[in-house]
């Protein structure tokens, strides 16, 4: 039976996202999370935003910290 993983971030919460080395290049800091996404294997996702950036970014839980 598949376990339903639950998102330790709620939407509106300021988290410091860590880049990956292996992704796309993106800025390490601190975003807000917009919304909480499907989980991906055993990592929940979320879609992030900085104020400094004009987009969003898919980030993975692993990838987040709180600020």
């Amino acid at each position: 039976m598949e376990r339903a993983l639950k998102h330790k971030y709620s939407i509106g919460e300021t988290v410091y996202f860590t880049a990956s080395n292996v992704a796309r290049p993106a800025a390490s800091g601190t975003y807000q999370v917009i919304r909480l996404l499907p989980t991906e294997g055993d990592d929940c996702q979320y879609r992030i935003k900085s104020s400094t950036e004009a987009f969003e970014r898919v980030a993975k839980e692993s990838q987040l910290a709180l600020s």
